[in-house]
Formats: C-alpha cells, structure tokens, sequence
C-alpha cells in the first residue's frame, strides 16, 4: 500500500464538510460523521485501556475488536459498504458469556470505579452506548445494516462484564449503588 496519506491537511473541511469515503461531501454534524465520529472516539478509550496492565485474556478479547470498530467506521462512511457480520455478533457473545460464567451474580447496579482499568473499561462502555445512540439516529435516516447495530451493544455488554472481570481479578471490589442511603436536602 503506498501513502494513503502523504499530506494531513487538505483544507477541504474549512466550509464545515466532510467528505464521506465515497466523495460524497456532508455537514461535519452529519448523523455518518457523528457516527463513525463517536467509534473514533470509542477506540481511542480501549486504546488506553489496553495500554493499562490487564489480564492477558482480556487484552487479548480488545485487540481484535479496535480493528472490527475501524471496519464498522468505514460502513457507517461509505453508504452501502457492509463489514461486520451475524458471526461477529456471536462471537461477542461468546466471549461475553466465557468472562461472565465465573462472577458473581449481581444483585446491585455497579457505579464505575475501583481501579484505573476498570473504571477506564466503564467509560468504554458508556462511549459505546453513546455510539450506538448515533447508530440509530443514522439508522433511521439512512438504514444500516443491523448486525452493526446489534454489534455495538453486545460489545456495551461486553465492556461491562469486562470491567467486572478486570476488577475481580485485580482483586479490587466493585463499587456498589447505595440505593437506601440517607437524602440530604
């Protein structure tokens, strides 16, 4: 492959647009650019997640999905173009199921904390949540493929369960919500 990317600036997006990867010029507030915008933002945070010291399994379950959130970028920038698929879905559960055989039953909502990992982790999640919000705002004025949509929450499933997984076994506790605590006014 040769220089993709040989000048940086290019000064085309000095009106407020963008261009979309099939040179089709948007407003940089477009539903695809938010879209694809936020699973920039989302793979920068597991970016620096997985610069943090995790267990092996669990870096080892990030690394593919940075490459698999890049593909998902290029569906949501070049309308047609399909990347992730049903068995990208399942092998989300797969995985979400093997890490969350073995922790404890919950029987409080978690409030994101406990360890940097951790709480880097909760913060993944909750960008992720966020991209699949604008997923759907594209979605529903542009129908996407649906196995990307379904995709993004499995994978905010996933990062919650990590972040429990990453906290046990760092030997940290999870920081429960103290829903009965006393009201201050």
């Amino acid at each position: 492959m040769g220089n993709r990317l040989s000048k940086i600036y290019t000064r085309t997006g000095d009106d407020g647009t963008t261009g979309l990867a099939d040179g089709t010029r948007v407003p940089k507030d477009d539903p695809r650019v938010e879209a694809y915008g936020t699973l920039d933002e989302l793979n920068s945070v597991l970016g620096v997640l997985l610069a943090e010291p995790l267990p092996k399994d669990v870096a080892e379950a990030l690394q593919p999905i940075q490459h698999e959130l890049f593909d998902l970028g290029s569906e949501f920038c070049l309308p047609g173009y399909k990347a992730i698929t049903a068995e990208h879905v399942q092998r989300l559960e797969t995985i979400l199921d093997r890490f969350n055989e073995n922790l404890p039953p919950l029987k409080e909502f978690i409030l994101p904390g406990g360890s940097r990992a951790a709480t880097l982790c909760h913060l993944a999640r909750t960008v992720c949540r966020r991209a699949e919000r604008r997923a759907w705002a594209l979605h529903r004025q542009h129908p996407q493929n649906p196995e990307s949509i379904k995709y993004l929450n499995r994978l905010s499933d996933l990062l919650f369960v990590l972040a429990r997984v990453i906290a046990h076994q760092g030997g940290d506790s999870e920081i429960l919500w103290k829903h009965e605590r006393a009201h201050k006014v």
